[in-house]
């Protein structure tokens, strides 16, 4: 069974974030910041060029989605997540940098459980297909760098209970890892 739900305000702290379990559905507020592969191109050249994150990166959380134009008279028309293993090859350095908490859809690899656990880290993972659902969560959203990008430029949004579940907690453990075993045996 499922832990209760939890509300975790942005930014969090390891330490906030340790107390969170694998497969723990987690409500979001606060403040997130988008990031697809252009942006993490650009983010981890900054971060090669100067030894630190731009943009007051550190201690945030990236999203791995691109949001659309405002539309329906919300901030972002749809925002929903992209598949987190495109973003793996940066993960472990973003995390050593600073991020605290990174949040996309799908399985990573393992050197991204492993960064997790070094760092006290959590990967959440949201529902994909429910983008416009998701848009309703968005409170506010401004592009802070890279406009040119389009859907790929860096924006922070504010989101108020946005809904997401701990694909991989601070301890290590992996939802993706571990659920089909346990599902199998409850089937």
């Amino acid at each position: 069974m499922l832990a209760d739900v939890a509300k975790v305000t942005l930014p969090a702290t390891a330490a906030d974030l340790s107390v969170l379990q694998v497969g723990q559905p987690v409500l979001l507020s606060g403040t997130v910041y988008t990031a697809r592969d252009a942006t993490h191109v650009r983010i981890a050249e900054a971060l090669a060029a100067t030894g630190a994150l731009p943009f007051d990166l550190a201690g945030q959380a990236l999203f791995y989605a691109g949001p659309t134009p405002p539309a329906a008279g919300r901030p972002v028309g749809s925002v929903g997540p992209t598949t987190a293993k495109r973003m793996d090859a940066w993960t472990p350095a973003l995390l050593d940098a600073g991020i605290t908490v990174t949040i996309g859809k799908g399985a990573r690899a393992e050197a991204v459980r492993e960064a997790c656990v070094r760092t006290g880290a959590v990967y959440f993972a949201a529902v994909g297909g429910s983008a416009a659902l998701l848009a309703t969560h968005v409170q506010s959203a401004e592009t802070v760098a890279w406009p040119e990008l389009g859907t790929e430029a860096l924006v922070r949004m504010e989101l108020v209970d946005f809904p997401v579940f701990v694909a991989i907690d601070a301890a290590g453990r992996d939802l993706y890892a571990t659920a089909p075993a346990e599902w199998k045996v409850t089937l």
